[in-house]
């Protein structure tokens, strides 16, 4: 399914995304490659840790964040980058076996002076298995116009 073209969106429209667990093993594995606290990849140090055992790295959350929005399939083929990324929070920490999704809503659309594309501003909300925020952000996605900037390559 081709994704959608910066005029398709529209102001308070809301996305949401399937939801994806994380193991043990998946929050270790990242955080001994990109963020190797003893709270995020030794079960006993995070016991008696600040968190009370093991928690994701909140860039795991932010990576993850990222593959579920995009595995709506609304950017796929129309993305061509990003510019940056406002306001990130993370609110509550992820735990081994929890659930994750996000809902991702468009609060600004900025066109490009250059034509053929433009700026999508998506406030993401990234929520546990209960509902619960675990991270919030602004992410600036921009994105090929009708008729105007080839897109990326999709991997």
């Amino acid at each position: 399914m081709p994704g959608r073209h910066f005029e398709d969106f529209r102001i308070g429209e809301v996305f949401d995304s399937e939801g994806a667990t994380l193991t043990e093993s998946q929050i270790m594995d990242f955080a001994l490659r990109f963020d190797p606290q003893p709270f995020h990849i030794d079960m006993v140090a995070a016991a008696d840790g600040p968190f009370q055992g093991l928690i994701a790295s909140g860039f795991h959350t932010l990576s993850l964040t990222f593959r579920l929005f995009r595995d709506i399939g609304l950017i796929t083929g129309t993305s061509l980058g990003g510019s940056g990324m406002d306001e990130l929070r993370w609110l509550r920490p992820v735990r081994p076996g929890d659930t994750i999704r996000v809902r991702a809503e468009v609060v600004e659309t900025i066109p490009s002076r250059r034509g053929g594309r433009g700026t999508v501003r998506l406030a993401y909300t990234t929520l546990n298995q209960r509902g619960e925020p675990v991270m919030t952000c602004i992410m600036n996605h921009i994105i090929a116009g009708r008729s105007g900037a080839e897109p990326t390559v999709e991997v």
